[in-house]
């Protein structure tokens, strides 16, 4: 007997190990490049080749059959040698040797017809995120013959969305749904790694995030620092008259960070970072060396873990507490927004991240911007802080001493 190799995202493991009918949803949701929709369709692809299957290919408006699921799949099919020799592939049909058959339809015109269908085994809706309401209800119950399950792939745009509701925020019984970006696809062609480097550094935040990183389209209003911070390829001067490193130490699932940022032509440049998840104290030096120089320049860090900053002060690294003061964060803020510009090398992934979400918080009902900092999405600003505590001043500190004379 041959055993096959099917390679896909890792992230996507859980989705596809169980048997079908395992599972009544199966998704994946997340921006460009990820290779959900090359994965979906090879696993369709896969479960029509080991079984006579019904499949229907579905999204929200689909004109012609170059706006469905069919040129996935036939990518897919012709990228295994065992697939395309199983499968028929025309210009509108799919069928596999065994009877394995693939239904091609768009919901808004052919809600009736889709309805009138018998046995279908998998529905696969694409570019869920633009399927009312009113379609998941009709449709849902049309997929009912027995271990028949729907799949979902979609880029999430809004908050709240028909399917954020249904597969995010609620997620039904037997489901299991991941979110997958360009940094879970082990197969991210360098084509689209050029592509995206330069979206980085030219495109709205907000609209990058939503493209590339899966996130909902965002209010740049509300990102703190919003307009003042790009992510850009820079090579570190040879000699900088001073590194800035930063830690702030993390719990459970908080990350520990370290940040090395220094000063030039009054713009801050963040070049390295470290970042990991429940880090015990005796695996922080082998963290804070991926950062250059961590065991010969000063580091501020929080204050709130005195006894972590001795550990590592016993470890020979120059760990000191920074000062914390009512509205230091604020503080903080207004002087790190006081820079020109904040440069971010592409290697800091998670600082990038972190000044993308980074966000003042909005009146729910208006969608004002308020002046309260959400306290998330702040791990490496906080590093980042702390780093330049000393050139962070209070806005205001009131008089050292008093003297009381006469009059």
């Amino acid at each position: 007997m041959t055993t096959a190799q099917i390679a896909i995202p890792p992230k996507l493991g859980p989705v596809f190990k169980p048997e079908r009918g395992e599972l009544r949803y199966r998704g994946a949701y997340g921006g460009r490049g990820s290779g959900k929709s090359f994965s979906f369709a090879l696993m369709a692809a896969t479960f029509g080749y080991r079984e006579p299957l019904r499949i229907l290919c579905t999204r929200e408006l689909q004109v012609s059959i170059k706006e469905s699921f069919h040129a996935e799949l036939k990518a897919a099919i012709a990228s295994k040698p065992w697939l395309a020799a199983h499968y028929a592939v025309g210009v509108d049909y799919l069928r596999g040797l065994n009877g394995t058959e693939f239904i091609f339809r768009g919901l808004r015109h052919n809600m009736s017809s889709i309805k009138s269908m018998a046995q279908i085994d998998i529905c696969i809706v694409e570019e869920a995120e633009d399927v009312p309401e009113q379609s998941w209800v009709d449709l849902e119950p049309t997929i009912r013959a027995p271990k028949s399950e729907i799949w979902v792939v979609w880029n999430p745009r809004t908050d709240g969305s028909p399917v954020d509701k249904r597969l995010i925020k609620d997620p039904p019984p037997r489901s299991c749904v991941v979110k997958l970006n360009y940094l879970d696809n082990p197969k991210f062609p360098k084509v689209l790694e050029e592509q995206r480097k330069h979206a980085q550094r030219t495109m709205d935040s907000g609209a990058y995030a939503h493209i590339w990183e899966g996130c909902y389209w965002s209010a740049s209003d509300a990102q703190i620092f919003n307009k003042k911070w790009r992510v850009d390829d820079f090579e570190t001067p040879g000699r900088v008259d001073r590194f800035y490193y930063g830690a702030d130490w993390g719990f459970a699932q908080d990350p520990t960070t370290l940040i090395r940022s220094f000063i030039q032509n009054d713009c801050l440049f963040i070049d390295h970072e470290a970042y990991g998840i429940g880090i015990d104290i005796e695996d922080l030096p082998e963290l804070f060396n991926k950062v250059p120089g961590a065991d010969k320049w000063p580091i501020k860090a929080d204050n709130s873990r005195p006894e972590t900053i001795s550990a590592m002060r016993r470890r020979k690294f120059n760990v000191n507490p920074a000062r914390k003061w009512p509205g230091s964060v604020e503080d903080g803020i207004a002087y790190m927004r006081g820079f020109k510009e904040i440069i971010i090398h592409p290697r800091c992934k998670r600082t990038a991240e972190e000044f993308r979400l980074y966000s003042y918080k909005t009146d729910r009902l208006t969608g004002e911007v308020l002046p309260v900092v959400i306290d998330a999405n702040n791990h490496c600003i906080d590093a980042i802080r702390y780093s330049l505590d000393g050139y962070i001043k209070p806005a205001y500190e009131g008089p050292s001493g008093l003297s009381i004379q006469s009059l």
